[in-house]
C-alpha cells in the first residue's frame, strides 16, 4: 500500500496516533448526548444534510449543538489548545481551516434560522454547569 503524499513526512507513531482520532462518538460528545437524553430530549445525531453536520440536532426546535474538541477547534485561552512543535506550519494551516469551516457552518445555519450552541470539550467536565447551559438553550 502506497503512503499518501499528505503523510509522507509524518512519523509512523504520529500516523498511528492520528488514525485513532474519531470524528463521532467522542467522550465529550457522549457526555453531552447523555445529558440531553437525561433532560428528556431525543435528538438526531450528525445530520449531514445540515451545514457542518452538527453533532446534535433538535429539528422541531430548530436548534443544533456542536461539541468541539479544544485542540482541534482552537478553544481560546484553554490549556488543551496546544500546537505540536513538529510541522508547525502544517498544523497551523489545519487549525485555521477548521476554525474557518466552523465559523462558516455556524453562520450558514443561523442564516437558515437555526440556533447554534457550541459546547467545548473542557466544559463537559463541569456537569452542573453543562446541564444548566443545555437546559437554558433547549427551553428558550
Amino acid at each position: 500500500m502506497k503512503t499518501p503524499e499528505l503523510f509522507a513526512n509524518v512519523p509512523d507513531q504520529r500516523r498511528r496516533l492520528m488514525a485513532k482520532v474519531k470524528s463521532t462518538g467522542s467522550k465529550p460528545e457522549m457526555i453531552v448526548q447523555h445529558m440531553v437524553h437525561k433532560l428528556g430530549f431525543r435528538p438526531r445525531l450528525h445530520v449531514r444534510a445540515l451545514p457542518g453536520s452538527p453533532d446534535i440536532v433538535f429539528a422541531r426546535l430548530k436548534k443544533v449543538i456542536f461539541v468541539h474538541g479544544c485542540f482541534w477547534h482552537r478553544h481560546s485561552n484553554c490549556a488543551r489548545t496546544t500546537t505540536p512543535k513538529a510541522r508547525a506550519e502544517y498544523w497551523q494551516k489545519k487549525f485555521d481551516d477548521n476554525v474557518t469551516r466552523d465559523e462558516r457552518s455556524q453562520e450558514t445555519l443561523r442564516a437558515l434560522g437555526w440556533e447554534v450552541l457550541v459546547i467545548w470539550e473542557c466544559e463537559t467536565k463541569d456537569q452542573n454547569g453543562l446541564e444548566d447551559r443545555l437546559r437554558s438553550f433547549l427551553s428558550a
